[in-house]
């Protein structure tokens, strides 16, 4: 008997305007059946349907989002016609995507504790599971800490652990790492998936950066654009998805059958594999050009390039903790930085001291002019230094799509439609009419780069850009990224992904405690680190490949294509 079973569900919300249905369901005829103990991945391009599939395992559609649901929905036999969303809370434990969102206390102990509280549970209950919670995602040190003061990837941590400690017998995670660092997320990963084997607990995760959970997964569920599903055995799905890891696409173009989808696997096939003798030597010129001595990619110390922003003696500190101690770096006009690190290293407070508007204790930080961003009006300072924060939606204010993207032509002073085209080539298809509460989260992130980007600052930072982007949009963002770096401007990002870091930048620096401790080209620096190295470069070792265009761009010159 399934634990979660759906038949011929569609699932059709009210159009843009708030009047009648959509003329087209977001979910269409989706029949599936979910089991005890069973790891499975959700996937599908941004805006297909993935959140709407996961809130109706939970009731949340239709009862708080509205819509027409048809269909037959069970969870633990319950029939969701007949059970609200509190019927379920006994069975269902969901992790949203903003979990600063949910939260309801003020202390990462009370915030465990919260949902035992509305249960009745016994308080020796509730200590005893709020200890194990705390061991089992590495967060003791953090028990009194205010959830406000946590980064991001901490908060993360706590959110899915204020549901464990119901004991939930379904989890229903969306987008669970997507602000955790590459060990972080490992970690939360390795917790859910002891929490399938030992305990029989049913974990369905959406997650758009599926190199991180694809080897864990016992099924795939694939939401197609036409909002249809398909649900297999993780192989069969990823033979063809159009949404597809690093580790698949190099084992599609080197014709690798089956699919490995471990890293494990998959360097056992490539040492049964044979690859063309000239390629490796085609990969090092190719990655010669790619990444330049210290001018195309090198310290940003303005010998090498045009600096376009330099940071002398920074310190950020926040009371007693020092965010950014005594930091000294410079960034060159026409490249692209990546900042790496584990979550709380101090990425975020760097690039918002030198974006203007930060907290600075100490230290100077001076444009290519010789300027202080912090002494500029705030329109001047948007078109020489701009960030795009982590919490991107709180940019958003207007009513629409269409009215954002005017807004942003306007105040920036660009043509009409220079916002709208930033968009549609990052998340094409979106209605300009939505509101933007009603985006996706990737697609209010892409939203807010295109309002952003549109004044075309000399200076850009992102902080966490990928957050909630499928692999094309990803694509896209790179394209869009390296266009700008090629036209002049100086692109500064924070981020733990790894393969956009590698996709992307000139330079990687590694900061930790508030320091950089890493600074060099990515080949260098991401291909030695086992936390930061991208599937690609796991796979292939020794080659110094980072990301399957290389390869592919390797064997066509090498004439293997």
């Amino acid at each position: 008997m399934s634990l979660i079973r759906l038949q011929d569900v569609s699932v059709t919300y009210g159009d843009s305007l708030g009047g009648d249905l959509a003329a087209e369901p977001t979910l269409r005829d989706v029949t599936l059946d979910i089991y005890e103990g069973e790891f499975v991945l959700v996937i599908g391009p941004t805006g297909s349907g993935k959140s709407t599939l996961l809130g109706l395992l939970s009731g949340h559609v239709p009862h708080f989002t509205g819509g027409l649901v048809t269909g037959l929905v069970e969870v633990d036999r319950r029939d969701l016609r007949e059970h609200r969303p509190r019927d379920l809370a006994d069975v269902v434990g969901v992790v949203g995507q903003n979990p600063l969102a949910g939260f309801v206390t003020d202390t990462v102990e009370e915030e465990l504790a919260y949902a035992m509280e509305q249960m009745g549970l016994p308080p020796a209950v509730m200590r005893k599971r709020v200890e194990e919670t705390l061991d089992l995602l590495g967060i003791a040190e953090l028990r009194r800490a205010n959830l406000h003061d946590l980064s991001g990837g901490q908060q993360q941590r706590v959110a899915i652990g204020s549901v464990l400690t119901a004991h939930p017998r379904i989890l229903v995670l969306d987008e669970p790492t997507s602000a955790l660092d590459p060990t972080g997320a490992e970690d939360v990963l390795a917790a859910l998936s002891r929490l399938v084997h030992d305990l029989g607990v049913t974990v369905v995760v959406a997650e758009h950066r599926i190199e991180r959970v694809i080897h864990l997964a016992d099924s795939i569920i694939e939401v197609l654009p036409s909002g249809q599903v398909r649900h297999g055995w993780p192989a069969d799905i990823m033979a063809d998805a159009r949404v597809a890891p690093p580790i698949v696409e190099l084992s599609r173009l080197l014709d690798w059958s089956p699919v490995p989808l471990s890293i494990r696997d998959a360097r056992r096939t490539a040492r049964r594999s044979t690859l063309p003798p000239d390629v490796l030597p085609a990969a090092i010129t190719s990655q010669s050009r790619s990444y330049g001595g210290d001018g195309a990619g090198g310290r940003g110390d303005g010998t090498g390039g045009r600096l376009a922003i330099r940071a002398t003696g920074l310190v950020v500190r926040y009371g007693e903790v020092a965010a950014v101690q005594d930091v000294s770096v410079g960034f060159d006009a026409g490249t692209v930085s990546v900042v790496m690190g584990r979550n709380g290293a101090g990425k975020s407070s760097l690039l918002w001291a030198l974006q203007g508007s930060g907290v600075r204790t100490a230290g100077q930080v001076r444009l290519a002019d010789g300027t202080d961003p912090a002494d500029l009006p705030v329109s001047r300072r948007r078109r020489a230094v701009t960030l795009v924060p982590q919490s991107a939606s709180d940019l958003l204010y207007l009513e629409s799509v269409a009215e954002e993207c005017r807004q942003a032509d306007s105040e920036s002073g660009a043509a009409d439609g220079t916002c709208a085209g930033l968009l549609a080539a990052m998340v094409p298809g979106i209605d300009p009419d939505t509101h933007p509460r009603d985006l996706s989260e990737g697609q209010r992130l892409a939203l807010v780069l295109a309002v952003q980007l549109t004044g075309n600052p000399a200076v850009v930072m992102l902080d966490e850009p990928t957050r909630g982007l499928d692999y094309a949009a990803k694509a896209a963002l790179t394209t869009l990224v390296r266009s700008m770096a090629a036209a002049g401007q100086c692109v500064i990002v924070s981020t733990h992904d790894v393969e956009f870091a590698a996709g992307v930048c000139d330079r990687v620096l590694v900061m930790a405690e508030g320091e950089i401790v890493a600074d060099g080209p990515p080949h260098e620096i991401l291909v030695s680190s086992p936390a930061f190295a991208p599937q690609v470069s796991k796979i292939l070792a020794p080659a110094p490949w980072l990301t399957v265009a290389q390869v592919r761009g390797a064997l066509a010159a090498s004439g293997a294509l």
